[in-house]
């Protein structure tokens, strides 16, 4: 599941860098790719990852997702206002949901032997609070804003908007969960009860031929 949403991340994070486009359209169509794809997995993890009892974080998160980039995928809602609207009401539903699931889940978890389960809860906390990060930062990007400079070198003028800084907040935050999710992913989290077995295991197999024909 991390490593899913690791990978879509990271390819909304690549075609927000290399767009040279930053236009509402732009971002609102990556949002929305990355948005509903990640809603999937959610939804997905539902049956295939969670117990009962465990699976109302991700039916809450897949369903906002889902919505969220299902209203970025209508063409006519591709405008400055509905990208900041859409984009932070996102991050700041999902990212309170993700923080407040992974901070009870620690709670609960604390004292456990269970390493895993207590590496999701801090994976949940961390992604929802740098989502939450997301909403406050693209808050205090005036929608309006214009800022015309010059490039010498490159011999003509530019001009900052504020849905350029709003994409490019996103993309960089698509970014940062992308290296975080995979680096989770592939971090080994064997619980100690597992390992101690493990180690059992392998201090009772033979060594060598002639212990294996003595045992």
């Amino acid at each position: 599941m991390q490593l899913a949403r690791a990978a879509f991340a990271a390819l909304a994070a690549l075609m927000i860098t290399f767009s040279p486009d930053h236009s509402a359209a732009i971002g609102m169509s990556v949002f929305s790719g990355w948005a509903i794809a990640t809603g999937i997995v959610f939804l997905v993890s539902i049956w295939l990852v969670y117990r009962a009892g465990q699976r109302w974080p991700s039916v809450v998160l897949g369903i906002l997702t889902m919505v969220a980039g299902m209203v970025g995928g209508v063409a006519s809602l591709r405008t400055t206002v509905m990208f900041f609207v859409v984009v932070i009401a996102w991050a700041l539903l999902t990212g309170t949901v993700e923080t407040l699931a992974g901070a009870r889940a620690r709670r609960a978890l604390r004292g456990s032997d269970d390493v895993q389960a207590r590496g999701e809860a801090r994976d949940a906390l961390t992604v929802g609070i740098i989502t939450i990060l997301l909403g406050l930062a693209l808050l205090f990007v005036p929608t309006q804003f214009a800022l015309d400079y010059y490039i010498k070198d490159a011999g003509r003028s530019f001009t900052l908007t504020g849905i350029t800084i709003g994409v490019g907040i996103y993309g960089a935050y698509a970014a940062i969960v992308a290296v975080y999710l995979a680096i989770a992913a592939f971090s080994p989290r064997t619980s100690p009860a597992a390992s101690a077995a493990g180690d059992a295991f392998a201090e009772s197999a033979p060594t060598s031929p002639d212990q294996g024909s003595a045992t």
